[in-house]
């Protein structure tokens, strides 16, 4: 795995626990998208929000879902404030990383003692990128 994903995966986390360390458990998953969305803009890490994801079906769009965040074209975040990951939120952000083609995603759970708790990192056939 090329080492600056590494780092940007590892920086998105440090944010996180940023965002947490000042706000703690029990706010609605906005609020912590939001600030998140702050830590991101002063870390001049690029990004886009609310990124609209089509899934097509035999040449007809059956739906539009919403990746609440693509970090650099390649990372996507999915922000919750739940009170525990359930298989259903992994399977979720497997399928838009497989929907957009994207290969790294971090699922964010704000809604724990210790982010640490509520954070997965999932890995989709990742191929190495030429350098």
């Amino acid at each position: 795995m090329p080492h600056h994903v590494n780092v940007l995966t590892g920086k998105i986390i440090e944010l996180a626990i940023e965002v947490h360390r000042s706000l703690g458990p029990g706010l609605l998953e906005s609020a912590y998208h939001n600030c998140l969305v702050r830590e991101l803009q002063l870390s001049n890490i690029p990004f886009r929000k609310k990124l609209p994801l089509r899934l097509v079906y035999k040449g007809i769009d059956v739906k539009a879902y919403e990746v609440d965040l693509l970090v650099a074209d390649k990372i996507v975040v999915e922000v919750k404030s739940i009170a525990a990951i359930a298989p259903v939120h992994e399977a979720q952000l497997l399928t838009y990383m497989r929907i957009g083609g994207w290969q790294i995603g971090l699922l964010l759970n704000f809604n724990v003692t210790v982010l640490k708790h509520g954070i997965r990192r999932r890995v989709l056939n990742f191929e190495e990128e030429e350098s």
